[in-house]
């Protein structure tokens, strides 16, 4: 099995990809036709420590990230948060590679409103299958503020420097948000044969016999269940039904449960370990959270 290979630093990142060396310590921007790396990486795993946006266009080398290829098809990125493994496959025989990669350091951030805010950035988390597909006008846009971006940070350091190069990186990411959103419209076809799928797997878990034997289905289990990555399939529902994955969950909780408190005498506790849950206690702090009414109550209503 290949050696993990970490790559803590953005000058770190350059010596691997024979480039030049960098402008500014906490982030770079790469052009995929002009590195040059000493070697061939013949299903290597990588883990880095900083955050990676990669817009590629061509087919010399392919990505594993998650349980999945990826082959950049034209115009498509994909988002990489820190202590991420990927999986490389690169021959520096080939050519035909254009696009870049944007990698940035958490410590740029951190100080920032924006390092306060990147978990609104799910697509960190998707899986290299859920990339961005990008139109010729939405590229250039992305391209354009990449461009301003390594402007800014290839010259000279002032006191200016590191609230305009944050900036521009969330302006950069708020339009990834925005282009993911028209993605899932787009797809919404595709996407209401996934929502019927999931609800589907959802309902069948929330059978007493599969409550009884595995618990309540966690928005873990349901992604893997259903291919994806636990943020891209949240993000999906979200918009295609208004509710999360989480949130759907809870709606078969509390269904489930108003069933039976209704239809049957049966004890509340008997009813809790019915539907998954280890303590009744638990049961019913959850249920009149969601409901107003304890199980008693809503008994008796």
């Amino acid at each position: 099995m290949n050696e993990i290979i970490r790559i803590d630093s953005i000058s770190s990142l350059h010596e691997l990809l024979g480039y030049d060396k960098p402008k500014h310590p906490l982030i770079t921007c790469i052009e995929l036709n002009k590195f040059n790396p000493k070697m061939v990486y013949q299903n290597s795993q990588f883990i880095n420590g900083f955050y990676t946006i990669s817009l590629k266009n061509g087919e010399n080398y392919e990505i594993k990230y998650g349980r999945r290829y990826y082959d950049f098809s034209e115009g498509s990125m994909i988002f990489v948060a820190p202590e991420q493994l990927l999986t490389v496959d690169y021959d520096p025989g080939d050519s035909g590679a254009e696009g870049w990669m944007l990698c940035f350091h958490p410590d740029l951030i951190r100080k920032s409103a924006l390092g306060n805010k990147m978990d609104d950035y799910s697509f960190f988390s998707y899986v290299a299958n859920e990339a961005l597909h990008l139109s010729e006008k939405e590229k250039n846009i992305v391209t354009k503020i990449v461009h301003i971006l390594v402007e800014e940070f290839n010259q000279n350091i002032d006191i200016y420097s590191a609230d305009l190069i944050v900036s521009n990186l969330e302006v950069l990411l708020n339009y990834a948000k925005r282009f993911y959103g028209r993605q899932f419209i787009t797809r919404k076809t595709i996407h209401h044969d996934v929502v019927g799928r999931f609800e589907q797997i959802l309902k069948e878990s929330f059978t007493l016999h599969q409550l009884g034997k595995k618990g309540i289905p966690s928005v873990k289990e349901l992604a893997k269940e259903m291919g994806y990555s636990t943020n891209y399939l949240s993000d999906l529902l979200k918009k295609e039904t208004g509710k999360n994955t989480q949130e759907h969950i809870h709606y078969q909780i509390i269904h489930h449960a108003k069933n039976l408190l209704s239809g049957s005498s049966e004890p509340i506790s008997s009813i809790a370990y019915k539907l998954g849950f280890e303590y009744p206690a638990n049961f019913s702090k959850f249920f009149k959270s969601r409901t107003g009414m304890s199980p008693n109550q809503f008994r008796k209503y």
